[in-house]
């Protein structure tokens, strides 16, 4: 039932991802291909002038511009840029890769840098993300703290703790936070509230130094934060600086909270999807149940029914509607009662039933125990106690 619950899970949300993916692909394209397309006629256009211009043929000026981008995927720009591989660039580069950022502006170009970068950034990346993940164990527990503490402060102010009441040790402060963590919701605004208020202020550092557009710049800081890295925008790349020093280190405190405040908050977000999808799935499951035994109770009107029938409770998803307990194992569609249903509904057990028939063949069927007084029975179980019953009026009629 478990496995089948997973199942049901993981298929549910390949679906929702799919199509997802195609109203994000179906947006993005009415959106930029109108854009994509004037400026490559904006491009031909160009292209054709300046042939015209400096007589020069299509071809010779065509295999020019592959050569450039050949330099640029290299490093070199029209524009000066700092080097790409002195030590703050390595430094810089090095950073996006154990990230999984990767802005794609800087990449390896030897064999020896490629072969590197693959067991480099194999232990990098495993190890940033547990990093992330013990970051959003320890805002967790934070919250925790601040909320507990805050409670005692308002039951200090209404007189029910002492104000000088000493905490107890350090695995005893733990245990009693385990009380106290917060709701999902609860942490998913904090993050969002964090990752807006950091977002700012970088696009702030970022509008007057860079020379982007304030929007630009919180593009900027989503695609970094996310860990997308498009590298279209890519920070501190200039060769020069006002403060260089200073914003370097601003730029690597800023990268270092947003990453871990969205990854942080992507976590949260799947936990509340999974929630989402399990909600979906019960509500699929109680309709789709619902049916099947208004289909069997419409075809199986003439079947016997058993005596008691119970309203049978939710099926719950992690269970996938098996239930093995004594009361809710009764079936709702119709069938004939089995022995087993029917002991279980009466509690009685074989022992019980085994010596009410053993008294019944011996003559004496009239003489109920009081465990069959309990459970329901007088005189026997089934054909064989009825005939004994007759054969035992006859007896007492002679």
């Amino acid at each position: 039932g478990r496995l089948n619950a997973d199942n049901a899970r993981f298929l549910l949300l390949a679906v929702l991802i799919v199509l997802y993916m195609l109203c994000g692909a179906a947006v993005f394209s009415a959106i930029e291909l109108p854009t994509e397309r004037e400026a490559k006629e904006r491009w031909e256009e160009r292209l054709q002038n300046f042939t015209r211009r400096h007589n020069l043929s299509r071809a010779e000026l065509r295999h020019f511009l592959r050569e450039y981008e050949e330099a640029s995927v290299a490093g070199i720009r029209v524009d000066d840029i700092r080097p790409r591989w002195d030590f703050t660039g390595a430094f810089y580069f090095v950073g996006t890769v154990v990230s999984t950022i990767g802005f794609g502006m800087t990449t390896p170009a030897t064999v020896g840098g490629k072969i590197f970068l693959i067991f480099y950034g194999l232990i990098g990346c495993a190890g940033t993300i547990l990093f992330f993940n013990l970051f959003l164990e320890r805002l967790i527990t934070v919250i925790a703290y601040v909320m507990k503490s805050c409670h005692e402060r308002q039951l200090r102010r209404k007189g029910v703790l002492p104000h000088d009441g000493r905490r107890g040790s350090g695995s005893s402060e733990v245990d009693s936070l385990a009380g106290w963590k917060p709701s999902v919701y609860y942490v998913m605004l904090i993050l969002c509230v964090a990752s807006l208020i950091i977002s700012c202020c970088a696009s702030a550092m970022y509008t007057p130094i860079e020379g982007w557009s304030y929007f630009d710049s919180l593009y900027f800081c989503f695609v970094a934060f996310s860990t997308i890295g498009f590298g279209d925008l890519v920070s501190s790349q200039n060769v020069r600086y006002e403060s260089q020093g200073l914003y370097r280190f601003g730029n690597f405190v800023f990268i270092l909270m947003g990453v871990c405040c969205i990854y942080s908050l992507f976590n949260v977000i799947s936990i509340v999807i999974k929630q989402s999808i399990n909600w979906i799935l019960k509500k699929l499951a109680c309709k789709c149940c619902h049916r099947c035994q208004r289909r069997l109770f419409r075809s199986r009107r003439n079947v016997v029914m058993p005596g008691n029938v119970r309203s049978r409770r939710n099926i719950s998803i992690e269970t996938d509607g098996v239930n093995e307990s004594d009361t809710d194992g009764r079936r709702l569609s119709g069938e004939m009662i089995s022995m087993k249903d029917f002991l279980a509904s009466n509690k009685v057990s074989l022992a019980i039933m085994q010596k009410q028939l053993s008294e019944t063949a011996n003559g004496y069927p009239r003489q109920m125990s009081s465990n069959s007084k309990q459970n329901g029975f007088s005189g026997g179980v089934g054909a064989l106690a009825i005939m004994n019953n007759r054969l035992a009026e006859t007896s007492v009629d002679r």
